[in-house]
Order: structure tokens, then sequence, then C-alpha cells
């Protein structure tokens, strides 16, 4: 962790700075707050579509992907933090199949997972005019149809579908060949954000280092705050250039308890489900990267320094763990408009949050409901001090006053001009201490 002595109060790295000795700081968040989305590569399961899954529920059950397969690495990660994750699988392949004897199975889904289904057909017990036909995906039963006569009988499954006429054979197990995952393009990455624009998300991760992707997805976040008003952020890997406090730069990875390294461009999973999971009250600085044991790169006290100027989320250890050093997006040009606050990802959610539910209670309980005159806008302006006392009472922002929200008639008659000033709160980061020897 950074350290030393101190003369002004000058510090860039978060940490202990004594005139004698560092102190240190012992800080672990764990939130729960939303909702993060991926788009990942995957060698199976429903393709083009968003799927929900809550941290509870069973993968297999949903993708037909086991949690602890090498393709469900990102899932766990972003899971760790993350209370839902709206998944979307970017790539279409080819689909597994096979024909025997007039019958011809092919699987649900394209993907190399589709060459591990197997199909037996057996001679079923109390009818030897029948069969019994299940399906095997690596060594789970997955469906099983019994007393089944023709081929015109089988039903689809969840994992394959039938085709044919004519009588069913025994078959000690028939498998299933030919599939491949297929190529992943920008186009893909583009039919996933018109796609995904529709559900309700806090925070994004693109596991890419392709630049021009990171380019698009960055413009998409861009109208998405500017322009619709929806208050979001997306986390990619080393792209502090976007300079802006809805895109968040991961700049290095880390080496989990079980060896798997987990690159930058992997790490945008962990801290995209830990910034969605994080409360308005809460800070990620310092809070520790669950599983692992060591960050992929270390860098120097300078080198660190220099990445959070940039804009850039680092791994560090401290106290033997390995935690975020900083809470940080990618904004570094600062204005009148936006200072250095807007930097810290904790105000940035406070500020979200804000804007989210102001605009959420404008829709739901005034637009075309409420006259625009005094008492209506008096009534919005109480509605609007109810929220900001709400955040103040968990210390999310403080010295909320009647004074700060103004709520008055715009320029046409059907327009409403608000004012609303807030003191949003921050974690303590930096220790300046003076020690007197007496």
């Amino acid at each position: 962790m950074a350290g030393g002595t101190w003369t002004k109060q000058n510090k860039i790295r978060p940490g202990a700075y004594i005139n004698f000795k560092s102190k240190k700081k012992d800080t672990s968040i764990f939130g729960e707050r939303g909702i993060v989305t991926i788009p990942l590569n995957l060698p199976w399961g429903p393709e083009k579509e968003v799927i929900e899954i809550s941290v509870d529920d069973d993968l297999f059950d949903l993708i037909g992907l086991d949690v602890t397969e090498e393709s469900t690495l990102l899932i766990r990660e972003a899971l760790k933090r993350a209370k839902k994750l709206l998944l979307y699988r970017l790539n279409t392949g080819t689909k597994a199949t096979t024909t025997i004897e007039g019958l011809t199975v092919t699987a649900k889904y394209s993907g190399i997972k589709g060459n591990s289904i197997k199909v037996i057909i057996q001679n079923n017990i109390d009818d030897e005019t029948s069969f019994d036909v299940i399906t095997i995906l690596g060594n789970r039963q997955v469906d099983k149809q019994i007393g089944v006569k023709t081929i015109e009988n089988l039903n689809p499954n969840s994992f394959v579908e039938f085709k044919g006429t004519g009588e069913l054979k025994a078959t000690a197990g028939i498998i299933l060949s030919g599939a491949d995952d297929g190529t992943v393009t920008n186009g893909d990455y583009t039919d996933y954000l018109n796609q995904i624009e529709l559900y309700d998300f806090n925070t994004m991760a693109i596991p890419t280092k392709d630049s021009s992707i990171k380019a698009i997805a960055t413009t998409f976040i861009r109208r998405l705050r500017d322009q619709e008003g929806k208050k979001v952020q997306c986390v990619l890997e080393n792209y502090p250039q976007a300079d802006y406090e809805g895109i968040i730069s991961v700049k290095n990875g880390v080496i989990l308890n079980d060896m798997i390294v987990i690159s930058s461009d992997k790490a945008v999973a962990f801290v995209a489900g830990a910034t969605a999971g994080a409360n308005v009250n809460q800070s990620l600085t310092y809070s520790t990267y669950e599983g692992s044991i060591d960050v992929e790169t270390r860098y120097t006290n300078k080198e660190v320094e220099t990445a959070l100027k940039n804009g850039e989320i680092v791994f560090t250890i401290s106290n033997n763990r390995v935690v975020i050093e900083q809470d940080i997006n990618t904004l570094k040009t600062f204005t009148e408009d936006k200072n250095k606050d807007f930097r810290k990802n904790r105000v940035i959610r406070t500020l979200d949050a804000i804007g989210n539910d102001i605009k959420t209670l404008y829709e739901n309980n005034y637009i075309g409901k409420i006259s625009n005159n005094e008492d209506g806008r008096n009534l919005f302006k109480k509605d609007i001090i109810k929220r900001l006392e709400t955040l103040q009472g968990i210390g999310a922002i403080e010295n909320v006053t009647t004074g700060d929200i103004t709520t008055l008639q715009g320029e046409d008659k059907d327009s409403v001009f608000a004012r609303v000033g807030v003191q949003p709160i921050d974690s303590m980061e930096k220790l300046y201490m003076e020690v007197e020897v007496q």
C-alpha cells in the first residue's frame, strides 16, 4: 500500500501518511445493489438472447452449462458481487447433428458443447415393441422419453430436436458431431447493445481487447447517459482515453487461488459486478477481490500513481489481500461543471441514483397527471426532498435543505424547470496525521 511521511496534503494514492510511521487502513466493502450485463462467446446456449441469471440460480437449468466449466468463468466472477446478470451470447455457430436409420438428431443450439451430446435408444423393459430414448450431455442424463414407438412420436427437449419418419431402432448410443462456435464480429456486439438497451441494468462489462469495440461501447454509454437519461456505467480494459465518468478502465488482472489467471480484459467482469453491487453509500476503494491470491502484474508506487492520475482501476496488494486501489472512473479532464469529484465512482453512484430516481418519480407520478401550477410544482419539490432525505439517512449525501431545491415553470406551459443542489459524501481514503512526541 502507499504510505510514508508528508509535508503537504497532496498525495495521490489512498493510504496512510504519518510523520514517523505508516498506519494501515483495513476496509472491506460488500455491496448488493444491482444488475450487471455481459456479452460472452459461449459454446452452448440461446444465441442472440438476453438471459436473466440470479446469483442463486442453477446455471445448467438456464443455459445448459455448468457453473464450474471454463466457459462460465466470467459469469462466476460477475456474480461474486452482483445480484443479477443479464447474459447475452454473442456467437452463432454450427449445430451438432447426426443421422441414423431415418432419424436425424440436431442440437438445439450451436456450439462445440453440442459435440458432447449422445442419444441412446433402448428397448422398453415392459413393452418390447416400444423404446426408451435417452439424451445425455457429457455424463449427465438430460432427457428420457419412455415407450416411444416411432420417430414421429419423439418430442424435442431442451438439448436436441428429432426429425424423420418410420420405426425406431435400438442403438447403444449415437453421438452428435460437426458443431463449432462460430466467429464473433463487431456486428454481434452492436446487436447486443441494441437489445440490452431495452433492459434495466447498473453496469456493463465488455471483455475484449479490441479498441474498435471499446469505442462502440463508449459511444453507446455516452448516449444512454447524456441523451436517454439512463445512468449506467461500462467497464473496459485499458481504455483510459474514454475520459468519461460513465467508463471505468481496468489496467491489470489477478491470479485466483486455483491459479487461474484473470487478465485485465477478464477482470472487467468482477469490477462490473462489484460496481453494480455497490450501494450509493459505499466505495470499492481497497475492496477485496474475493478468491484471488495475487495480481497478474505488479506496479511500482510511481506506476500506480500514474495509473490513478490517468483514471484507471488498478489491483494492488494490501495486507496480503488483492484490492482495488481506488474506485475511480476515466474522467480526467475536469471543468467547472465536472470537477474531480466526478471521477469517484461512489459520488457517481449517488448522483446517478438521484438522476434515475427523480426521472422515474416524474414519469410515474407527474407526467400528464399533475397540473403545472405552483401547487403541482411544490408537490414535486416535496417528493424530491423526501428522496434526498432518504439518501441523507444512509450517508450518501449531507446537508439537505429545502433551499437547495427549486421548481419553477419552464419556458412552455407544460414544462418544469428544477434545480437540485446536493452534497455527495465520499469515503475516507487518505489519512494525514501528525504525531507529537513529548
